[in-house]
This record gives structure tokens, sequence and C-alpha cells, in this order.
């Protein structure tokens, strides 16, 4: 159990933009958001065109459906973590998370996603080192444990991390609250499950290879909102 507690640790191997790139980026960042302010206002249409559903309808505690080809996990998103539940939010209505896979399956732990990687297969041994190129601030609340069903942050470990800040994109819901207590206070749980605890049991169960990865393809096929 040790070693794959610390694999949970280290999957979320992000490859942090250096400060030069950081500093370009930042550097286009006032000419970028004055194209598409332009954009927007000659066509309102143009940014939301391509959206799953708009952002601005949901409610402060909004619930989603993940559609899995194992079944439909229901997951409501806490208030008190906006940073992480608005950037699930805005990933869900990119179709950022269509495709991918549960990548990493502990069974009496949790079960992992949210790595844009895995829809190529030809990127499988980078499968748990993806996602977009920022990470959030952690919002650890005490109130919010590991229970099962929680929905949590994944993230580099303390040593390279001591700030605790979470992956931009890869999220995990626990299977086990014996398996995952020792994570409380550690890692950010910004939801929680609703419905469909048969689903992660059954992802969870997958047999699965020395990486933890199931042998059976688990996709998420879409995020949406219950409105």
């Amino acid at each position: 159990m040790k070693s794959k507690i610390f694999a949970l640790i280290l999957i979320v191997s992000l490859a942090a933009a250096s400060c030069g790139n950081r500093s370009q980026k930042a550097a286009g960042e006032s000419t970028a958001a004055a194209e598409a302010t332009s954009e927007t206002t000659e066509n309102p249409k143009t940014m939301d065109s391509n959206l799953a559903f708009d952002p601005a309808s949901l409610p402060e505690e909004p619930i989603f459906e993940i559609h899995t080809t194992e079944g439909t996990i229901t997951i409501l998103l806490y208030a008190d973590t906006p940073l992480h539940r608005d950037n699930f939010v805005k990933l869900a209505s990119q179709h950022y998370y269509d495709s991918v896979l549960f990548h990493r399956v502990i069974y009496n732990f949790m079960i992992q996603t949210g790595d844009p990687n895995t829809k190529d297969p030809a990127k499988e041994d980078e499968y748990g080192n993806g996602g977009p190129d920022y990470t959030i601030p952690a919002e650890i609340i005490p109130a919010h444990t590991h229970k099962k069903g929680a929905v949590a942050a994944a993230r580099l470990g303390d040593t390279a991390n001591p700030r605790r800040e979470s992956s931009g994109s890869q999220f995990y819901i626990v299977q086990s609250e014996d398996g995952c207590s020792h994570l409380n206070g550690a890692y950010t749980v910004f939801g929680e499950t609703l419905d469909g605890f048969e689903v992660i049991d059954r992802i969870a169960s997958l047999r699965t290879n020395a990486m933890d990865r199931p042998l059976k393809d688990v996709r998420i096929i879409s995020i949406t909102p219950v409105l």
C-alpha cells in the first residue's frame, strides 16, 4: 500500500513551465485579451459556439454527470473551493475531459482521470504527466474529507510542491474512505459523489497492470451539468 500511496503522490508529474515561458506568456496576454475582446464584440457567439454548456448558467454548487464507458457518476462541486470548482466547470464546458481515460485505478483507494495525454495511445508512456500549463492554489478545507465518492485534485508531492498546489486538470474519486483517510488535510477535496457509487466500485475493481492502469480502457465520454 505504501508504494501505491507514493505512486499517487507522484502521478501528476506536470511539466512546470519555465520562468522564461511564463514571462513570454504574460507578455502576450494583453494582446491576446484585446483580440479576444474584439472578436467577441464583433461576433458575440464566436467564443461560445463550441462550448458544451454555458458556465454562467450554473448555480453556486453545480451538479455534473460524468458519463463514462462503465456508467454515470453524478457529482456536486463545493462553493467553498471556488478556484477548483470554476476550473472544473471551464474545462468541462470546453470538452477538455471528453475521451480521457481513467489512467490509474487502485482498489480500496481511488480512481484517477483528467490527463489529456490519455486521449492518444501513442503517448502511453506519458500517461499521468499531462495537463494544462498551470496549477491551482490549494483550497484545503478540514471539513472536506476523503469520504467515499469525494472528488479531489491530484498534485505533485510535498517535496516538489510545498504549497500543495493542484494539477490543472487531473482529479481522483475516492473509492475507499479507509484507504484514503491519510490524505485528509493534504489534498484539495472540491466535490462529492451523489450517485453512481456502484460505477466507482466497478472501475476500481478492474484488473490493472504494474502501473495501476486498467487493462480495459475506461473513458469519460462527456461531463454535463444537471440543470
